[in-house]
């Protein structure tokens, strides 16, 4: 039995879908019932912050899907005791390409510690850590829908964008084959793009005119990321992520998608297409 831990967002949500059209058995975690409804599956209700919750959850499952929300530790930790208590014999978690970064950038300590916490359960573990997604794209519908602008941290810095569907098409495989224990895996899409090129092919892709402008404060930078703010300290990593995007002129991509699924990634294109129709509308 796997357990799922953020069957309802962008990933996890692809997860549960790959799982349930493979017909392997798994059970979701959610908080929330009402925004689980649609998904497939058994579900259980759980809070990752209370682990007086979570045995329930966990009983039965020898495989756990990772994924905590926010920038703290103590999610992990409960389920990583969780996991153990119920005798989770391995552990598919979803970091960050950021836990790269020499030096390590805030971004990429946090999960760098999640990490870590999981290591020292002694649980075999298998670490996706992918760039950024494709799916963030929506994080500009605001200025879009009012403005008909996109707003740029990044200027030239290029980036290989990752459809969140492939991040868990890669977690379904780890999950349910073997030898992926003990792996790290850094997953981005195949193709390098500045904002700039993005949302070109976002424009043609939703048939209307979406201007692209420069951000010029900090304060601009979280919002073209958190619309609607974001905690100090995750504004703070935010700016010096947008920072060390925008340096990097080359960018970064690897072939790992490919080589576990045996497949290209999907493409910006693609996703543009698919996703099309929440672009259009007003402005």
């Amino acid at each position: 039995m796997i357990l799922v831990t953020g069957a309802t967002g962008n990933v996890g949500r692809e997860l549960v879908r790959e799982l349930d059209e493979a017909g392997v058995p798994f059970r979701v975690l959610v908080r929330d019932p009402a925004r689980a409804a649609a998904l497939p599956g058994e579900r259980v209700v759980a809070d990752l912050s209370d682990p007086g919750t979570l045995p329930p959850a966990f009983a039965g499952a020898d495989r756990l899907f990772l994924l905590t929300p926010g920038i703290g530790l103590d999610h992990a930790r409960h389920a990583v005791a969780a996991a153990r208590s119920a005798g989770v014999a391995h552990i598919v978690h979803l970091s960050s390409f950021n836990v790269l970064g020499d030096p390590m950038p805030a971004m990429g300590r946090w999960h760098h510690e999640r990490e870590q916490a999981i290591r020292a359960s002694g649980i075999p573990a298998t670490f996706l850590r992918p760039g950024g997604f494709m799916t963030n794209a929506f994080d500009w519908l605001p200025t879009i829908r009012k403005a008909g602008y996109v707003l740029d941290p990044f200027g030239p810095g290029r980036y290989a964008p990752i459809d969140p569907a492939d991040i868990a098409a890669v977690a379904a495989l780890t999950l349910t084959t073997d030898g992926h224990q003990k792996q790290e895996y850094v997953l981005t899409g195949e193709e390098l793009f500045t904002v700039a090129e993005q949302v070109k092919i976002l424009a043609a892709a939703a048939g209307r005119d979406i201007a692209v402008r420069a951000v010029t404060t900090a304060e601009e930078a979280v919002a073209a990321r958190f619309p609607n703010g974001a905690p100090p300290a995750l504004a703070e990593a935010i700016v010096e992520g947008f920072h060390l995007m925008r340096a990097d002129i080359a960018g970064f991509r690897t072939d790992t998608v490919e080589r576990l699924l045996r497949r290209k990634p999907r493409t910006f294109a693609d996703w543009c297409t698919r996703n099309a129709d929440a672009f259009r509308g007003t402005h």
